[in-house]
């Protein structure tokens, strides 16, 4: 008899425990035609037309790249052996063109398996700097464009752990670069570790409401090493290798040159600590330094932050968002509170903006004040500038023409509006680099800027270049796109050569790039002629289709037709519907288009279009608003407006006679994954869902999230109503849960899916859970996507295409 209930034991507990033990698998030919198609470079080109750069690398990592050496602190992720992020992404290759020929030069002097980071323009861009990682560590290259050749100037001992690795001087022959400290301490094994002591934090009765950052510090050895690891020593390295030691050893986070290159600001981290923030929340000082190294001036003291003021917009007091003015020589630029930091406090301007002259121990001018949160400041010259604020509550932005040379008079406010309001976006203002190679804005003698705009209209989009008098503010539209079938990009405009720079892309046509004149209105010169590596859909039937929530919102969603669909049979398919949704303070912005149908169809390694090649309609982007407007939040009403919003597509994509709305899946990404689980729990609509690394216990992340800035103390009923765990009772459509096993967003622990995937299974719904090793948020080797995209297609073959019981009459059937 004991062995009898040993056994039932031992048999109950593997039934209720099951796991498959599956290498990694590849999806079917059709989909895995479209992953393997090889990856265009990424195209730099100099200020002066006169070579373009172009950067090759692999469309994905290796899972042996992903098992390298990781430490995990302070929010960052380090490889300790090579001491660089361990999850940088690297170009392969370099290819030099001169934009006037065609030839593609091939780069000499690159070392075998490059791996190659931190990519830096020389001031006058006749080089690029950059570093390499070897199997040992980093060192730094430079490439000479004209010679097309690269040459190391350093060993491999450069510090890549934190930000701002190398910073070239203004005269272009020597770099600021930041090595490894010869006594560097060998590094605590933490597995091997014995401890001395339990870790303790305290609190001395301060509210400190932090959002749940992951890859903290945790013991007096993960802040050991951490020390260990950002300490670095400042070096100024010549282009022949020779170098000198320009600063001690310190924790470097931010160097920054003056515009004239005569003094560099430098902030390193201090301590204490923190085991609740990452790193840019530490103690920190601000320094500013002679271009030989010598000392200035400290300018900021800042101290430990872990207890601001509740809310998005809540900042610390005191100077913050150092810059340069780059339209001056060496002009430091601040902003300081006038609200105490704390969003709840009602006052008339939220920020003012100071400048500080060199040598920087003067008295502070002041230049404006923000009624909203300062962004940032645009330089024209001496009597004109733009600077901008937001308020993340109401969703406003405002817009400020000043004069920095007088601040009685009172700025003009040029725009005020809704920045989710595309339809209303002017667009951005031109700038160009000035003598000291610092950005400013493109202005004529008569003082008119110039502004580059997506373009989104009730009608369509149709980008445009507009100049802007600032005297009058009156505009006068220079260019607006109106390519039939294809959609044309504005990225820069050079109004002093009247050059145009444009990425011209189609459904069936790779994005390349061209100039554009907009007087002389001569033909584009087309500048990459790269091809579409993905064939096999290039003919799909895509379309944005528009319709209505039942409350007469409008809605948009990118639509695509299987392969070879026959539009006048209109035979019945299966449909996926991918969305994320975004919440908005206002109806107006929620249901604008922007969306195109004439972007390239680019299956990315998270995309649903994959499966046009299977037999699917596939509803991509689908909008998922989700509206709170005046004093009501958008996440008081989250889980009906959820549903109405997929009902609303799933009757649009029906009554156009695509699908059969008996077989219709739905899959999200990270808050995507998160509407997954909710709308099978509360909806009878699908068939199946897919949800990747999401949250589905919102009492996890108690202090908020995503859009939510109520802790769950304040508002415990919406934390409970959106939460899948919750109500996981209810689930009984099935459920594909993925996750990477090392994921480091904010809130999507991967404890959030484990959980819910065993309380999903202890209540008897059909569940599978895929950890991916070694993966993050978002996903990296290709074994880890090759075999999620096997996943998903067999998931969607099993429960999708098999026709369902999907109650109609009731959407909401479930509650």
């Amino acid at each position: 008899m004991k062995h009898l209930i040993c056994y039932l034991f031992l048999f109950v507990f593997f039934i209720g425990h099951t796991q498959e033990k599956l290498t990694y698998q590849k999806p079917s030919d059709e989909i895995l035609e479209l992953a393997n198609a090889p990856l265009a470079p990424s195209v730099w080109i100099t200020d002066d037309s006169q070579y373009m750069l172009l950067l090759y690398r692999d469309y994905y990592k290796t899972m042996d790249e992903l098992s390298e050496p990781e430490l995990r602190l302070a929010g960052l992720r380090i490889n300790p052996k090579t001491n660089i992020g361990s999850r940088t992404n690297y170009y392969n290759n370099i290819k030099v063109k001169q934009i006037s020929g065609d030839e593609q030069v091939q780069v000499n002097g690159l070392p075998e398996n490059p791996r190659l980071a931190n990519f830096n323009w020389s001031p006058d861009q006749t080089k690029m700097a950059f570093t390499n990682t070897t199997s040992s560590g980093v060192e730094v290259l430079v490439l000479d464009l004209k010679t097309a050749t690269v040459k190391s100037i350093t060993d491999a001992n450069v510090n890549a752990n934190m930000n701002d690795v190398i910073n070239w001087f203004k005269d272009g022959q020597s770099l600021l670069v930041k090595l490894l400290p010869e006594n560097r301490k060998e590094l605590i094994k933490t597995s091997e570790a014995i401890p001395t002591g339990p870790t303790i934090s305290t609190n001395d009765g301060k509210k400190a409401q932090n959002r749940t950052y992951q890859d903290l510090l945790k013991n007096p050895n993960d802040e050991f090493n951490f020390e260990q690891l950002a300490r670095s020593e400042l070096y100024q390295v010549k282009l022949d290798g020779s170098k000198t030691k320009w600063l001690p050893s310190n924790l470097y986070t931010s160097i920054s040159f003056s515009p004239d290159g005569n003094y560099v600001m430098v902030v390193n981290v201090n301590k204490p600590f923190s085991y609740l923030v990452p790193y840019y929340r530490f103690p920190s000082t601000t320094n500013v330094y002679k271009k030989n190294g010598d000392m200035v001036q400290t300018l900021l003291e800042v101290p430990l932050i872990e207890d601001l003021p509740k809310g998005f917009m809540a900042v610390r007091t005191g100077m913050r968002s150092l810059s340069w003015r780059n339209d001056k020589p060496a002009t430091l630029v601040y902003a300081q509170a006038l609200d105490e930091g704390d969003p709840e406090n009602e006052v008339e301007f939220r920020d003012e903006v100071f400048e500080l002259d060199a040598p920087f121990n003067g008295k502070p001018k002041p230049l404006l004040k923000t009624r909203n949160r300062f962004r940032y400041i645009q330089w024209g010259n001496n009597k004109m500038a733009i600077a901008h604020d937001y308020w993340w509550n109401d969703r406003n932005t405002k817009s400020y023409l000043f004069n920095p040379s007088n601040a009685s008079r009172e700025p003009r406010i040029i725009t005020d509006r809704n920045y989710q309001d595309a339809y209303s976006n002017p667009g951005n203002f031109v700038t160009k680099r000035n003598e000291n190679g610092a950005w400013v804005l493109s202005l004529t003698k008569n003082n008119e800027a110039f502004l580059l705009g997506d373009g989104y209209t009730e009608e369509g989009q149709f980008p445009f270049v507009e100049k802007m008098d600032l005297n009058s503010l009156e505009k006068t539209r220079l260019y607006t796109s109106k390519l039939k079938g294809k959609l044309e990009r504005l990225i820069e405009y050079n109004p002093e050569k009247d050059q145009l720079l444009v990425r011209i892309e189609s459904p069936n046509e790779y994005p390349n790039y061209s100039y554009k004149s907009l007087i002389k209105r001569k033909g584009p010169i087309p500048l990459t002629h790269f091809e579409n590596p993905f064939k096999s859909i290039q003919n799909v039937h895509k379309e944005v289709i528009t319709y209505k929530r039942d409350d007469g919102l409008e809605l948009t969603g990118t639509l695509y037709l299987p392969v070879g669909y026959d539009m006048e049979a209109k035979e019945k398919k299966p449909m996926i519907l991918w969305a994320y949704p975004r919440e908005y303070k206002d109806k107006n912005s929620a249901s604008q288009n922007t969306q195109n149908p004439n972007e390239f169809t680019y299956p990315y390694w998270g995309s649903p279009i994959y499966w046009v090649t299977k037999g699917y309609v596939v509803l991509d982007d689908a909008a998922f608003p989700i509206i709170g407007e005046r004093d009501e939040e958008p996440n008081d009403t989250f889980r009906n407006q959820l549903v109405a919003n997929a009902k609303a597509a799933i009757d649009a994509v029906d009554e156009l006679g695509y699908i059969d709305r008996n077989r219709v899946g739905v899959g999200g990404h990270s808050y995507g994954a998160f509407m997954v689980a909710n709308l099978l729990s509360h909806s009878n609509l699908f068939a199946a869902g897919i949800a990747r690394s999401g949250a589905y216990n919102r009492t996890l992340t108690p202090f908020g999230f995503q859009s939510e800035q109520r802790n769950y103390w304040e508002a415990p009923e919406v934390y409970y109503t959106m939460s899948p765990f919750m109500h996981a009772d209810k689930m009984k459509t099935p459920l594909l849960l993925i996750h990477g096993e090392a994921d480091n967003n904010s809130g999507t622990y991967p404890m959030q899916s484990e959980r819910y995937f065993n309380a999903l299974k202890g209540l008897g719904a059909t569940v599978r859970l895929v950890m991916l090793p070694k993966e993050s948020h978002g996903y990296r080797a290709k074994e880890s996507i090759l075999h999620l995209l096997w996943e998903q297609d067999q998931w969607l073959e099993k429960y999708v295409k098999q026709e369902g019981d999907i109650n109609l009459e009731n959407p909401m059937g479930k509650d």
